[in-house]
């Protein structure tokens, strides 16, 4: 049962701009700790952004300054803005949730998961 569902992903060039949205009904997985990571051919996954419940946010040192972790609680809706992608930035996007504390992305790994969107940046 996919309790989270990612959408928004594509292909742009180099420099482009994407919003990926997550929704995640009732939050039933938990509204604590919400966030996103990517994963590479080849690579591990890695944490891009977490927004904890009080809205306080963080970014991996790769995407500091060009990318946005958001909500909209009243649709159970998590975004994230890309601006200025890279083609570094190729990935499968996934989000995931969890009433976790400390929230942080090793802690957020243990929670649930979406099936992911691909993000290829040429």
């Amino acid at each position: 049962h996919v309790q989270l569902v990612e959408s928004g992903g594509g292909s742009v060039q180099a420099g482009g701009a994407l919003r990926l949205s997550c929704a995640h009904p009732g939050y039933t997985c938990g509204s604590y700790c919400m966030g996103w990571f990517r994963q590479a051919p080849g690579k591990e996954r890695e944490g891009v952004a977490i927004i904890v419940e009080d809205g306080k946010t963080e970014y991996s040192d790769s995407v500091k300054g060009r990318f946005a972790i958001s909500q909209n609680n009243d649709k159970y809706i998590l975004y994230l803005q890309m601006n200025t992608l890279q083609p570094d930035d190729t990935a499968t996007y996934y989000c995931a949730a969890h009433n976790v504390y400390p929230c942080d992305f090793e802690g957020l790994k243990s929670g649930c998961w979406g099936r992911g969107t691909q993000v290829t940046v040429s």
